[in-house]
């Protein structure tokens, strides 16, 4: 058991440090090439901070373990709102300008719920994977045609700042996108292996890991973007890196496992899990778009709900981690 917890450590440790050179990489390679500011913000960041959980999900479905695939993609959302959004919001109350963000939230709504629908026969097949895939396509498609009709958002204001605190020559972008993906990759199949091992040897669910050891782990890029974001008062880079990420673990992470290998999906899944993950999807739209003629804002207290939905969950998953589900 020591070996592949050093396995997960070491794989988290690396995964974070490549995830950040991947992402500061691409996105600077991005401005280079052109790309807009507000696209830069949708997609390549708020999508490339999810870099960790798609090359995780793709491989431990690839080596038969669907189960912890599913798992870090809804429990990197439940992290993404709770952890990060939460334990942000803590520390300095989040002002929401962006109606891109704003825009954003009922498609995450949306999605959220049509995931339960997939889930409902207890399967999510290579069909539903495709379709997943399909609805991401079409959400790329819709924020490219947005962003080219030249609208102008707090987002794009927050992304040019970023942009600006990592300058990069083009041949550096590139290099250091490749370099943090092919990391990922080493880091991802490090990751995944220990985490099946200490499943086994805890005879747990590879589930059940992939809710908790894996998503966490895999969500900690947001949490450094997050926080550097917010030194910046970036506060619509913030929750557009949450957005951004939840959506592409919903349809883009579950999706490209789902091709790989049909998702068997246990019932407390769906009781358990995409409820906790569905209701603080609900709790943070509202809190981020108003309510009452209330501005969109999420104060120090509603950090505080969010966190503590969080606390509360992982450890009653840490408790089925130590004792076994059915005790």
């Amino acid at each position: 058991m020591i070996l592949p917890a050093m396995a997960v450590a070491a794989g988290l440790i690396l995964l974070v440090w490549s995830a950040e050179r991947f992402v500061d990489g691409a996105a600077a390679t991005s401005q280079r090439l052109g790309l807009s500011p507000l696209l830069i913000g949708m997609l390549v960041i708020g999508f490339g901070t999810s870099a960790p959980e798609l090359t995780v999900s793709a491989l431990a479905a690839g080596q038969g373990n669907p189960g912890l695939a599913l798992g870090n993609a809804y429990g990197s959302n439940i992290a993404n709102i709770g952890l990060i959004l939460g334990l942000v919001a803590l520390l300095s109350p989040l002002a929401v300008h962006s109606s891109v963000v704003r825009r954003e939230l009922p498609v995450l709504g949306a999605v959220t719920l049509l995931s339960a629908l997939l889930m409902g026969g207890g399967l999510i097949g290579r069909l539903e994977g495709v379709l997943l895939l399909a609805l991401l396509a079409a959400f790329i498609g819709f924020s490219i045609f947005q962003a080219r009709r030249g609208e102008r958002d707090p987002l794009a204001d927050d992304t040019q700042e970023s942009l600006a605190s990592h300058p990069m020559s083009l041949k550096a972008s590139l290099t250091w996108t490749l370099v943090g993906l092919v990391l990922l990759i080493a880091s991802s199949r490090l990751l995944v292996w220990g985490a099946v091992a200490i499943a086994e040897g805890f005879g747990v669910s590879d589930l059940i890991i992939g809710l908790t050891v894996v998503a966490v782990g895999t969500s900690l890029p947001e949490l450094a973007s997050s926080i550097s974001a917010l030194r910046r008062r970036e506060h619509d880079l913030v929750l557009g890196n949450v957005v951004g990420s939840n959506l592409f673990n919903t349809l883009g992470v579950v999706g490209v496992a789902a091709l790989i290998t049909p998702i068997e999906v246990a019932r407390e899944v769906l009781l358990r899990d995409w409820t906790l993950m569905t209701a603080m999807t609900a709790l943070m739209a509202v809190f981020a778009m108003g309510w009452r003629g209330r501005p969109g804002r999420i104060n120090r207290l509603e950090g505080v709900a969010l966190l503590t939905l969080f606390v509360a969950y992982t450890l009653f998953m840490i408790r089925l981690v130590v004792t076994g589900p059915g005790s």
